[in-house]
C-alpha cells in the first residue's frame, strides 16, 4: 500500500487539490466564522467590557467625585470610598479615580488640621508676648511635664483624696495631708535640685489651698455634701490640688 501510493500520482494530486480548494473556500465564509478560527478571538474583549465604570471620572472636584458634601464627616468620607470601591470593582480606571479623590481630601484634611495648629500656637505666643510683664514673669515659672508624669502624680493625690473620703468617720485627713506635703516636696526637690526651694513651694501650696478650701467650701450647698463630710475633710481635698499643681506644673 506505501508504494502504491507513492507511485500513484492521481491519488496524490487529487488530495492536494481537495486541500487547496478548501482553502481558497474559506475567503467565501461568514465573518463570524472566520473570526472564530482567529487565534485572537479569546481576547478581542477587554477584560473590563463588563464592569460598570464609574460615571464622575473626570469630576475635578474630590467631593462631588466621592458624592459627599465639604462638610461630611470622616466616617461618611470612608464610607462612600468603600462603597464607590466595592461598586466599581473591576475596572481599574475607575478605582484610580475614586481612591485618587480619596487621598486629595485626607491631604486637604491633613494640612488644615496642620495649619489650625500652628496657628493655635501662634497666637497664644503672640498673646503672651503681647501681656503684661507680671504675667510673663508669672509664666517662667510654670512649665507642661510629659502626661505620662502628670497622671502618675494625679493618681497619688487622687488617692491622698480617696483614702480622705474612705477614713473620714474614723479621723481626720491630717496623716494624708502630710503625705502629700511630703510627695510635692520631693518631686519638687527633683525638679528643682533645691531642697530648700522646694519646701517654700510646698508649704506655700499647703496654706494656699487651704486658705482657697476655707474660703470656698462654706459657700457649697449642703445638700451636695455627705453628713460625714467635715469642714477640715473638705478643705484637705482643696490642698491636694493645689499640691498637685504646685509640684506637676511649677518650675
Amino acid at each position: 500500500m506505501a508504494s502504491l501510493s507513492l507511485s500513484s500520482p492521481n491519488f496524490t494530486s487529487h488530495f492536494l487539490g481537495r486541500k487547496l480548494s478548501f482553502r481558497g473556500n474559506t475567503k467565501e465564509l461568514p465573518a463570524c466564522v472566520a473570526v472564530s478560527r482567529s487565534p485572537k478571538c479569546a481576547v478581542d474583549t477587554p477584560y473590563e467590557g463588563n464592569v460598570p465604570k464609574f460615571p464622575r471620572v473626570g469630576v475635578w472636584d474630590p467631593y462631588k467625585r466621592l458624592g459627599v458634601s465639604h462638610d461630611a464627616s470622616e466616617e461618611e468620607i470612608w464610607g462612600s470610598r468603600n462603597f464607590l470601591l466595592q461598586q466599581y470593582f473591576g475596572h481599574e480606571r475607575s478605582e484610580e479615580s475614586i481612591e485618587a479623590a480619596f487621598e486629595k481630601i485626607l491631604m486637604a484634611s491633613f494640612q488644615h488640621r496642620k495649619k489650625t495648629k500652628i496657628n493655635l500656637k501662634s497666637k497664644l505666643k503672640k498673646k503672651v508676648e503681647e501681656s503684661p510683664p507680671w504675667v510673663k514673669n508669672l509664666l517662667n515659672f510654670v512649665e507642661l511635664p510629659p502626661t505620662e508624669v502628670i497622671l502618675r502624680r494625679l493618681f497619688l493625690f487622687a488617692f491622698m483624696g480617696g483614702w480622705s473620703i474612705m477614713n473620714s468617720a474614723e479621723g481626720g485627713p491630717a496623716f494624708q495631708v502630710a503625705v502629700s506635703l511630703a510627695a510635692c516636696i520631693y518631686f519638687l526637690n527633683e525638679k528643682t535640685k533645691s531642697l530648700g526651694r522646694a519646701f517654700v513651694i510646698g508649704l506655700g501650696a499647703l496654706v494656699g489651698g487651704w486658705v482657697c478650701g476655707s474660703l470656698l467650701v462654706p459657700n457649697i450647698p449642703s445638700i451636695l455634701l455627705q453628713p460625714t463630710w467635715t469642714l477640715e475633710l473638705m478643705t484637705s481635698l482643696v490642698v491636694y490640688v493645689a499640691l498637685f499643681l504646685a509640684c506637676t506644673f511649677l518650675k
